[in-house]
Formats: C-alpha cells, sequence, structure tokens
C-alpha cells in the first residue's frame, strides 16, 4: 500500500554531513523599484478598464513552456511571454514598462511555473525588475509560484483603476506600498499571510528549503487524526490538512481561512512538463545526491507525442532523473501509460484521506476520491520532494449540495458547466469546495469531471467526502484496505458561501468559446446549427471507461437507428493506457461490441493517451479558423491551437453532435432517453 515515506539518504551520505539549518536573513528591501506602467487593456469595453481573467495559456503559450536542458530552463519561457496577447511585450519591458498592470483575475488557470519565471526572466536580462500589479483574485497557483520565485505581485483594485499607460510607478518590497507618480497617489495592496511574507522576505522557496532540508529529514512525517467530536467545526479539506500537519502545535481552533501550515503530502506528482523545474528546485534545496526525492512521480503526458525534437529534449530530462533516482512504475508513466489524473488513481496512489499537492492545475481531480488535491507550480513541487511537505494557505469554505434527480443525458460535466455558468465571471473566487451528493447518485466519473473542473472554477480545491460510492469503487477494483479513517465534513463546520445545485434543472450543456462559464443548453444551442471541423472525447476531465462508454452507447444506439457514420474528424483519447486496452474488450451493455469497436464502426480513431490536443500540441491541434466540440476542460482563446474555437460538452453530446454534423444533443438523433439503457 502505498504510504508516506521518511526521507532515504544516498548511499554514503550521513545525516552529520547535511548542512544544518541556517537562519533566516531577511532579503534587502531598501531600494526604491521605478517603472513605467504597461497596461493590458480590454479592447472590447465600451469604457477604459484594464483586461480581466488573463490566463497563463496566453501569458506563456504552450509550444514555448519547453526546457530543452536544466542549464537553459528558461530561454523559451522568456522568449515565449505574451507572445500573441502582447507581442511586443519583451521590448516594451526593457525600455521601462516595469509595472504590469491588468485586472481581476491575473493569471488562472495551468499550473504552469514557467509564467511568472518567464516574465521574471524578461525583466532580468534588461537588468530590471518586473512588478506585476492587478485587481481582485489572483490565480492562486500564480501567486504561490511568484512568492517562490521572488517576483513581486501587489493587487490593488484601485492602482489598476487609475493606472494610464506610461505613468510613472514606484513599489518598495520592504512595505510593498505602490506609488503612482503621474497621479500623485499611493496604494497599500492587500496584505499577504504571514508564511506569504517570511517566504518572499526571505528571498523565495530555494532559500527556505535549504534552512528546512536537514530538520524535515530529522523529524519523521506523523500524522493523527481528529475524532468526529473534535472535528465538527472542520470542513473535510481542513480535517485533511490538519491530520498531515508538520507543526504539531496547531489546533484544530487555528485551522482558519489565511493560516498557512505545512503539511506532509502523500503523493508529489509532475508531469513532463513541469518535471524540469522541480528537478532544478530538488538539486537547489538538497544538492541533487543527499537524498531520494520524497512521495515523488512523474507521468509523460504532455510534450510525449507531438514529433517535436525540443519536447523530446524535456522528456528526456524527466526520464534520466527518474532513472538516476530510482523512481519505477507505478511513480512513472511512461509516455501512453496515461494521463497522470487517471493513472494515478489507477494504480492505487491515490485514496481517501490523501493530501496530494500536484504540478498540474487538474490536480483537484483527486477530490473525487476523497483526497485533497490541488494545483501547485514547479517550485514547489521540488521543494516537496526534498522536505516531504509544503506550504498551504487555507482558502474560505463554500458547499454545494447537489440534491434533486438527474435528468436524461446529464453527466458531470453538464453540472459542472452549469455550476460555472452560474458562478459568472467571479467563480468560487478562490474557496475550498465541499462538494456533496446529497441523493448518492453520481459515479466516480461524474466526481471526477467536476473536482477536476474546479481547476476552471478558479477553486483552492474541491473535494466529494468518501462515501459508500467512493469506497465501492476501490471494492470493485479490489482494494479493500485503506490508509487512513473515513472523514466527513463536520456538522459546524464553516462556510463563506452556502449553496445547492437542483439536478432536476440541469441539462445537457454546451460551452462557447472563450470560458467554460459561458454554457448554454445543447437543444437551444442546436437549433443554431454550429459546424464543426473536429470532434474529440478524452482529456483527464473525461477519459475513464465510464465516459467513453457513455459515448459508445449514444453511437450504438444512433447507429442501429440508421445513423451510420460520422462526416467530421472524430478522436477518441482514453484517460490511461489501462482505459485505452479495457475499451477493446467486449461489453455486455454494447450487445458484445467494444467499446473501442463501436467507436471505429462510426468513423472514429482511438489517439494513445495524452493531453496535447487540449492544450493545442500535436496533430489533433486546432488550426487557425477550426472549430471543435470536445469533452477538455478548458476553451479559452488559443487553448486548443492558435486561432482555433474549442466548445466543451459531455461525451455524450460529442458523440451526438458528431453524427449529426452539428453540436447538439442526443434527443436531436432521436434518441429517447432510458435510464437502463444509457445510465452509467
Amino acid at each position: 500500500m502505498h504510504t508516506i515515506q521518511p526521507a532515504r539518504l544516498k548511499p554514503g551520505v550521513s545525516l552529520e554531513q547535511l548542512p544544518a539549518a541556517a537562519a533566516a536573513t531577511p532579503a534587502s528591501s531598501s531600494r526604491l523599484i521605478r517603472g513605467k506602467a504597461l497596461v493590458f487593456w480590454d479592447r472590447k469595453s465600451a469604457t477604459p478598464k484594464a483586461l480581466d481573467a488573463i490566463d497563463t495559456d496566453q501569458i506563456t503559450p504552450a509550444a514555448d513552456c519547453v526546457s530543452e536542458s536544466l542549464e537553459t530552463l528558461d530561454e523559451r519561457w522568456k522568449a515565449g511571454s505574451f507572445r500573441y496577447l502582447m507581442p511586443d511585450f519583451r521590448a516594451r519591458v526593457h525600455r521601462g514598462e516595469t509595472f504590469v498592470v491588468a485586472g481581476d483575475r491575473f493569471a488562472i488557470g495551468s499550473s504552469r511555473e514557467m509564467s511568472p519565471a518567464g516574465l521574471k526572466g524578461v525583466a532580468e536580462e534588461a537588468g530590471l525588475e518586473l512588478v506585476i500589479v492587478c485587481g481582485h483574485n489572483m490565480g492562486d497557483i500564480f501567486r504561490r509560484n511568484a512568492f517562490n520565485l521572488g517576483l513581486h505581485v501587489v493587487q490593488s483594485p484601485e492602482a489598476v483603476a487609475d493606472a494610464g499607460d506610461g505613468d510613472e510607478m514606484t513599489f518598495d518590497p520592504g512595505t510593498r506600498r505602490l506609488a503612482n507618480v503621474t497621479r500623485g497617489k499611493t496604494y497599500d495592496p492587500v496584505p499577504l499571510a504571514v508564511k506569504e511574507e517570511e517566504i518572499r522576505q526571505s528571498g523565495g522557496i530555494f532559500a527556505v528549503g535549504r534552512r528546512e532540508f536537514r530538520r524535515s529529514i530529522e523529524v519523521a512525517p506523523s500524522l493523527d487524526w481528529l475524532d468526529p467530536d473534535a472535528a465538527r467545526g472542520l470542513t473535510t479539506t481542513e480535517q485533511i490538512l490538519w491530520a498531515h500537519r508538520v507543526d504539531k502545535d496547531l489546533k484544530p481552533s487555528g485551522m482558519k481561512p489565511g493560516t498557512t501550515l505545512r503539511a506532509y503530502a502523500d503523493l508529489l506528482p509532475a508531469s513532463d512538463g513541469t518535471a524540469p523545474f522541480a528537478i532544478h528546485t530538488f538539486n537547489q534545496i538538497t544538492g541533487g545526491t543527499t537524498i531520494y526525492p520524497r512521495q515523488a512521480a512523474i507521468a509523460n503526458d504532455h510534450f510525449v507525442f507531438t514529433g517535436v525534437d525540443a519536447d523530446e529534449k524535456q522528456t528526456t530530462i524527466g526520464r534520466e532523473f527518474a532513472r538516476a533516482q530510482d523512481i519505477g512504475k507505478p511513480y512513472y508513466a511512461t509516455p501512453g501509460d496515461g494521463i497522470f489524473h487517471f493513472y494515478f488513481p489507477e494504480q492505487g496512489l491515490v485514496m481517501p484521506g490523501q493530501f496530494i499537492p500536484g504540478a498540474d492545475s487538474h490536480s483537484r481531480a483527486y477530490g473525487a476520491y476523497g483526497a485533497v488535491g490541488i494545483g501547485v507550480g514547479s517550485t514547489t513541487l521540488g521543494f516537496g520532494w526534498s522536505t516531504g511537505y509544503i506550504y498551504v494557505t487555507l482558502a474560505k469554505a463554500r458547499r454545494v449540495v447537489f440534491t434533486g434527480r438527474l435528468q436524461p443525458w446529464v453527466s458531470g460535466k453538464d453540472i459542472v458547466l452549469e455550476l460555472l455558468r452560474r458562478w459568472g465571471a467571479r467563480q468560487s473566487q478562490g474557496m475550498s469546495v465541499e462538494l456533496v451528493d446529497a441523493a448518492m447518485q453520481l459515479p466516480i466519473a461524474y466526481r471526477n469531471t467536476i473536482a477536476n473542473m474546479m481547476a476552471e472554477a478558479e477553486a483552492l480545491n474541491g473535494i466529494f467526502a468518501a462515501d459508500r460510492i467512493t469506497y465501492g469503487w476501490y471494492q470493485r477494483k479490489g482494494v479493500t484496505a485503506l490508509p487512513y479513517p473515513a472523514i466527513a465534513p463536520g456538522a459546524d463546520a464553516r462556510y463563506e458561501i452556502d449553496e445547492s445545485l437542483d439536478l432536476s434543472d440541469v441539462r445537457p450543456m454546451i460551452a462557447k468559446p472563450f470560458s467554460p462559464g459561458n454554457a448554454f443548453d445543447a437543444e437551444d444551442v442546436a437549433r443554431e446549427r454550429i459546424t464543426f471541423d473536429k470532434a474529440l472525447i478524452g482529456s483527464c476531465t473525461n477519459g475513464s471507461y465510464d465516459d467513453l462508454l457513455q459515448a459508445a452507447l449514444v453511437l450504438r444506439a444512433a447507429r442501429d437507428a440508421g445513423v451510420k457514420k460520422v462526416d467530421r474528424e472524430f478522436r477518441i483519447f482514453p484517460g490511461s493506457g489501462g482505459v485505452g486496452r479495457q475499451i477493446e474488450q467486449p461489453d455486455a451493455r454494447l450487445g458484445g461490441e467494444s467499446i473501442a469497436d463501436v467507436f471505429r464502426s462510426v468513423g472514429g480513431e482511438i489517439r494513445q493517451s495524452w493531453c496535447g490536443p487540449c492544450f493545442g500540441q500535436g496533430p489533433d491541434a486546432l488550426s487557425p479558423g477550426q472549430r471543435a466540440i470536445t469533452s477538455f476542460n478548458r476553451n479559452w482563446q488559443n487553448r486548443m491551437g492558435l486561432g482555433g474555437e474549442g466548445y466543451l460538452a459531455s461525451p455524450a453530446v460529442v458523440a451526438a453532435s458528431a453524427l449529426v454534423g452539428y453540436m447538439a444533443p442526443p434527443s436531436e438523433l432521436g434518441l429517447a432517453w432510458d435510464a437502463e439503457k444509457f445510465g452509467v
């Protein structure tokens, strides 16, 4: 059984040889940073305002998230900074426009630490320092990454509202006071948590890691759990994090929003894309030859089937590291083994009660299994590989209770798209979301989709407390012994927002560009007759066996009714190699056919298990002017390929659309819902 392990020293290394912890040395803060404002304007707004919701895909396009060696980590990151959103960004920074001003929700989305590292590097190559000034609700992973790297980030809605292009601005790193000299105004930004300030003042995560490294080896990890009475005031997430706390003097009463704690991690997974920077961090903190990385896992799922030489060089970095550090299967997934949000649960490495910080924003998917999954950057992951724990700041809690009964053709994708639609521009406001399946009707596949897309909801995490559906899933896999006790939210747990979603009101949905929250009733969309070039099913959001079965059931029923072939490109991406093999086996639900045979019978093609087309990589990425309907998780501008348009829907809706030739739900095929026939 996978459990948290103490540190393992390399052969020939003794504890006495490791450097003792050095005292914290505050970074110098006497200087005043000066520069001019560079404003990202919302060109669609009727009145001048800074652009909201700039995601990390826009900051660093996927094709630039590549490192060909540990010596040239950030070269591509710098070159790609705002490549399409502001092509002259690098030149403008070099001429002194070093105060980047943007609106609310800056740097949401992917965990790519290439973004803050690249931005910081662009300024540093000209001997300058960059300051990010934004409004409300900065992306939580970017924010954490910025502190780790020493990139100055300031949240001040007032400063954003006042700023104009070229305004003279100053920033005092000591007090964090911001001034717009041109306007004659000063601003005290949103304050930082105590630990955030400590990391910032210490000079970043490398310095903190070196200071804590030896002590983290001397103290063996231990967990202790609250009894139900003591846990009455805590959410599921808070209880799990409290049990995983490093500092045992932290009381349950101290588990409040804004508290930063050190928490032991059960698993610290990376992808081939995020591993190089994590490896660099691990080497910087540990020296690279003193211990084996702790709780480490690497899945090759992002840049593996592109055929690009630079991508192969990047994958080689992780492969050589795994070999040198004795990381083998199931902790090291080779190309085609699967997307790590499916592969690692499938391998028994994800279990209820765990804390799993992953270097991918969709690590929130582990909440489907009763674990606390959060997205972190590569430096946080490398710090965890070094110490066995990470720093995590508690967020306000929000509860969503799913009531009512599921409607025809509705799945987890429809539920989460409807939730994002209702939440609107503010989304979850960075909260930790407790997801409650009141009627016990949502299978793990549906829960995976909902928890996974808490990344798009901009939540710290989303979690379904383990229940009979969870434990039934493990029992069917032959897993009867689990490491941690059953955890449920306390009766007196505090929720900043407490809401319900009546599933009786949810219909099949389609999200239009360029936001998952831009969702509409699929039957209404069908009347628009929106055509497309590609229909794509799979990804970490909807690549499970049950997801693909749902699509195959629609295809087989339509085929029996006389609709024989798709007239568009139709590609299927299983969530893991295991799922890919499973869908080749006969299924009684399909009259003895396999899921793969049904897909092929209508013109579908089964691809390797990987993430490429979801973020615009490989042969199935969109070309300029192309449109696709997909079961992926993000449809931001240029996300699935430069100049392409992505629409989001459930596997059933994508399958139906592939057959009718325009975006539509299964009802458009004349199929009548039958729960016994089509339910998963």
